[in-house]
Order: C-alpha cells, then structure tokens, then sequence
C-alpha cells in the first residue's frame, strides 16, 4: 500500500479551495488542517472538505497536525514568513503560489532557508500541464523545430501576476538554458499599489545560453490576443527555430509551422479541474523518492525568479544586469523609485479598463 502524506492548507480563497479539493479527491494525501483568518470562511470551507481539523493561526495549527506537506496560498508579500513557518513546522514539502517572491532580498533568504533545512518546495507554475501546453514543450524538444532561436512571451496581465508564468514556460520549452543577462523598460505606476504589485508595463529581452534570445512582455503595452474572449487568458508564447516556430495561447490552444510536419494546430484552455491533479500528484511521487523532481520544483521556479528580478533592475536601474544575481536587491522599491508619474500608453482598447484608463 502507498504511503499517504498529511497535509495543511493556509488560506481558503480561490487557490486555497483548488488546492485543498485536489488533495483531497487523491487518495495519496490526507487533508489534515485548514487555515483562513477569516472565520466564516474557513467554517465554509471545512463544511466542503469533509471536516478537517482547523485554525486561524497557521504557525499553532501547523504545529497540531504536524504535516508531511506546508501548502499555502495567501497574497505574494508573505512568501518569505510563510515558508520559515513551514519549514520550523518539520513540513518535508512546502508548496505555494506565484510568484516565488516580491523581491530578491526575501527570495534569497527563502532559498538559503529551504536548502539549510533540507525541504523540498513547489511552486504553483501549473499552467503547463494543459495539455496544449504540453503540445508546443512535445514539439520543441522533438527538434522538428531545429536549431532554438528566439522565444517570445507576452501577457496583457501585470507583471506580479504573469510574468513569472510566462518565463517558467519560455525556460521549458528553450530546454531551461542558463540566462547570462537582461534588460528592461518599464511604464506606468497604477498598479504599483496593486496586492499584486507591478508596473502598469514592462518589457524586456534575455540572453540565453546557446545564443538563444527571449523576449517578454507583462502588462498595459502587451499586444492583444484577438482570437482568445478572457482578458486573463490573452497569454502567448511562441519558440521559434530554423526549421520553424510553434505557439501556445492560455485559452486559445496551440499552433506549429515546421518543415517536416507543415501546419498542425489543436485546441486547449486553462482548467484548473484539469491542470491541478497532475500538479498535485507529482508531490507525492517526489515524496516517494528524489530520481524525479516534481515539474515545478522550487530551483526551477528560482532560476526563473532571477530573471524576473533582473528585468526589474534593469528597468529601474538602467542597463544590462548579469545573471546569476549575486546580491539582494529591493526590486519593488527600486521600481517605485524610477517609475515617471506619466500615465502607461495601452497597445490596445481591450487593455485600458483593466488599467483604469479611457481610450
């Protein structure tokens, strides 16, 4: 018989409530606790999930249940205390949202605390189990595409919210090479007082190992994606090779052009319903044993990280900045420093409600 593995969920928003169902329709986990500091809410939650034990205090309920694994999905400003909670709680498995931090300052504490205690750690990068996700990583590392040139990704969501999705994708479907180096522009400080902090725009290019180059967009300035109706889905990220390119859409499937094959297309969208069991899994099979890390492990979700905070030093600092980074940066207030109070130029109609502007 498999070994079950108890788990403790912090927060009973939306994720909370995705996390929490998925681990317990799976019979290799037990959900042993559940947190929320709002009261009614948790009772609703519990009377869902069959009863656990619950609590408003994360650090006592954590140390009741004793827990294989530390899930948490709370707003990205508490990362940092949240993991030290779940590593003091002797959790083997700390799993949480995007993205792995606000800045480099507390990521690098994160990561030196993770590995000092040994724990394993998961960010929720969840996205590429949609299988039109799969489809274009099936296609890249085929080598029908030949030679990895060029990977671009944009989102006319905000940078807190997407980018570190969109880097985690570019990174798998380019073969995770190193970043050596990145630069950035950015504009627009409305959404800087967002729980998901960010400038209103930002975007930069990546200089890969291999001589692959990426190209990324998060926000007000972003093209359009016509062909896909919710506004949260208008993700695109494209690979391209010598012998052609393929693209997935977050709601609007996928597409290839290559030599070999000609035009292949299919459909896919987010499901959470879908996408989660997957990710959820791979927790236990990781616990199971160390040859398979789990696809969204914390050092592959960390090295995305690095790019994500170095194109936010570029933009406010100027210039080109060296990957790895090598020392801790505030990139939030280094941003609320250079940003120009001029209001962020929309590249299309579709973008100016959600950043509070008129066309």
């Amino acid at each position: 018989m498999m070994k079950s593995y108890r788990v403790v969920v912090v927060g009973m928003g939306k994720r909370g409530m995705h996390h929490a169902t998925t681990f317990k329709a799976n019979p290799r986990f037990e959900l042993a606790g559940i947190c929320d500091i709002d009261q009614a809410r948790l009772d609703a939650a519990a009377a869902k999930l069959g009863g656990p034990q619950t609590g408003t205090d994360a650090a006592k309920l954590a140390k009741a249940v004793k827990p294989d694994i530390f899930c948490f999905c709370t707003l990205p400003h508490l990362r940092l205390p949240f993991v030290r909670m779940g590593v003091e709680s002797g959790a083997r498995l700390i799993a949480f949202e995007k993205p792995v931090a606000l800045t480099s300052r507390e990521a690098m504490e994160m990561k030196r605390l993770l590995e000092g205690a040994g724990v394993k750690a998961v960010v929720s990068h969840q996205h590429r189990y949609g299988p039109h996700y799969r489809k274009v990583a099936e296609i890249a590392a085929s080598g029908t595409l030949g030679r990895i040139q060029t990977v671009t990704a944009t989102s006319t969501g905000w940078m807190t919210h997407m980018l570190s999705h969109l880097v985690d994708y570019a990174r798998w479907y380019t073969g995770c090479p190193k970043a050596l180096w990145a630069m950035a522009q950015a504009a627009g400080r409305g959404k800087l007082a967002d729980n998901h902090p960010s400038p209103d725009y930002l975007a930069g290019v990546v200089q890969f190992e291999g001589n692959i180059r990426g190209y990324f967009e998060a926000g007000a300035g972003a093209p359009d994606q016509p062909e896909v109706a919710k506004w949260w889905g208008k993700n695109r990220i494209s690979v391209q090779g010598t012998e052609g390119f393929a693209e997935v859409l977050t709601n609007g499937g996928w597409r290839a052009v290559t030599r070999r094959d000609g035009y292949q297309s299919g459909e896919g969208a987010m499901n959470y319903e879908a996408d989660m069991p997957p990710y959820i899994q791979e927790m236990a099979e990781w616990l199971d044993s160390d040859a398979q890390p789990h696809a969204c492990n914390f050092a592959n979700a960390y090295a995305g990280f690095e790019i994500m905070a170095a194109l936010q030093r570029s933009a406010a600092t100027g210039g080109q900045i060296a990957l790895p980074l090598t020392a801790p940066a505030d990139e939030q207030e280094l941003l609320r420093q250079a940003l120009a109070e001029r209001p962020v130029m929309v590249s299309a109609p579709v973008n100016a409600k959600e950043y509070g502007l008129t066309t």
